[in-house]
């Protein structure tokens, strides 16, 4: 396990549409230092809480330690020395947060196009792709990666850009830079599904205008938890949010003063969204107290624009991605309503062509609020995703991110450092990853169009997930 930390050497590339080699060090920075020791927080407690063994099995197994062996925690299951009938939530993300996903890659799929989407649902039983040049593939996880639904986009332009599965996995939608997203049943018999011949992609109108020059392209979309709303943010500097049983956009807010590339429900209640644009900011919104689309607060801390958002699901925590080639943590109790002081930016810098400028690599924003960062990947040419580990295998413990370098790369929550990087030996981004809920399993795609798994070399559930 590499507790070193990697700074990116970054190549010029490419990216979207315009409106919208790594030298290792041994021992972390000073600036890197001073980041670890402020990570004495609520959540990194709650964090070891969930991802250590309990406190009844280290003390029945002797071991006050929070790396006890998983062979003795295993024995002291066995003999019921915690006396609770076996493992607790705790125990089983601490036995199986060890069990990383690094052993690949393993190919599922290849694309003509660049790979823009890989996201496994939330059963973990379905696996949704999405290419630049229209297919959308879900996969059978459990039926050996089988095609379950080959989808060919309708109203795409340049490329899909999202997808959102429904809550009950029956419908997905997916946005391109257009302001219609698509809605399809996937539960429908045939395996092909070309829009309205073999099957009814319904268009989801988020103009809520007349005049049909008006276009805009929309970055993001998520289905509600209770699968009622779809919401979505946007190149016209907004966020909506649709109502699927109206048929109409129920909301919409001006949110920021750039694209507002990523959003996310905080929570399953669907009262706070976040937001994150290329004005540099991360914004909260409170559903149920908006005054004339009044913000419920601000967070700052990037120098550059916020590419992806991922909450921990608590109404509390999130993660972002930034251009600023850095991942923060965030605790919606510490945002302000000041605006005026937040954005630090360099403006002739355009991460579509060149490389973040080498001096600017450990600059912090004079009035940061997040409460960690985390260094390594690199966010280039296009808007890099990344996310919390899952909560059943893991406690949360770890944050992953795609990288501009062709990698994956996995971090520790609670002390910083990079845990894997897992390199698909390509030249080409990576966009989006998903570690499966249940499993030691990840999934990647890449701009090469190739979709990848990894796995823990010798889990009993590795012969089943063999790709023939």
């Amino acid at each position: 396990m590499q507790m070193g930390y990697n700074i990116s050497r970054l190549t010029m590339d490419d990216d979207e549409p315009s409106n919208h080699a790594q030298p290792s060090l041994n021992q972390p920075s000073s600036y890197m230092v001073r980041e670890m020791f402020e990570l004495d927080n609520e959540i990194f407690h709650i964090t070891m809480l969930k991802s250590r063994p309990s406190e009844g099995l280290r003390q029945a197994t002797r071991s006050m330690e929070s790396n006890t062996s998983t062979f003795r925690m295993l024995s002291g299951r066995e003999i019921n020395s915690g006396k609770n009938g076996g493992f607790s939530k705790a125990d089983r993300s601490c036995v199986l947060g060890g069990c990383l996903p690094v052993n690949g890659p393993h190919k599922i799929d290849k694309g003509s196009t660049r790979a823009y989407v890989s996201r496994f649902s939330d059963d973990g039983s379905l696996l949704v792709t999405a290419f630049q040049g229209g297919h959308i593939r879900i996969y059978d996880v459990e039926q050996d990666w089988k095609v379950h639904k080959d989808i060919l986009a309708r109203s795409m332009r340049w490329t899909i850009t999202d997808t959102s599965l429904s809550p009950d996995q029956q419908y997905l939608v997916y946005s391109s830079m257009s302001p219609i997203v698509n809605l399809v049943n996937i539960d429908s018999a045939a395996t092909e599904s070309h829009a309205n011949i073999t099957d009814i992609h319904e268009g989801l109108d988020f103009s809520m205008h007349e005049d049909v020059i008006y276009a805009f392209g929309i970055f993001s979309v998520k289905f509600s938890s209770d699968g009622r709303e779809v919401l979505a943010g946007s190149n016209d500097d907004s966020l909506y949010v649709y109502d699927l049983h109206a048929n109409k956009v129920s909301l919409r807010l001006e949110a920021h003063t750039a694209d507002v590339n990523t959003v996310a429900f905080a929570d399953e209640t669907s009262h706070l969204i976040f937001s994150g644009s290329d004005d540099s900011l991360c914004k909260v919104w409170d559903r149920r107290c908006l005054n004339q689309g009044q913000v419920a607060g601000v967070l700052t801390g990037h120098l550059e624009g916020v590419t992806c958002i991922d909450s921990r699901g608590d109404g509390r925590y999130f993660i972002s991605n930034g251009k600023d080639q850095t991942l923060k943590l965030w605790d919606i109790r510490k945002m302000s309503s000041n605006m005026d002081r937040s954005r630090i930016r360099y403006s002739k810098w355009d991460y579509r062509y060149t490389p973040y400028p080498q001096q600017y690599e450990f600059h912090r924003h004079p009035y940061d609020q997040s409460l960690a960062t985390y260094r390594g990947h690199a966010v280039l040419r296009t808007l890099i995703r990344c996310y919390f580990s899952p909560e059943y295998s893991t406690g949360k413990r770890y944050i992953y991110t795609g990288s501009h370098d062709s990698c994956v790369y996995i971090y520790d929550l609670v002390t910083g450092a990079e845990v894997a990087k897992l390199d698909c030996e390509i030249s080409t981004a990576v966009r989006d990853c998903s570690w499966h809920p249940y499993y030691p399993t990840l999934v990647n795609c890449t701009w090469d169009g190739q979709v990848v798994r990894w796995k823990y070399v010798g889990n009993s559930y590795e012969d089943k997930m063999e790709v023939n």
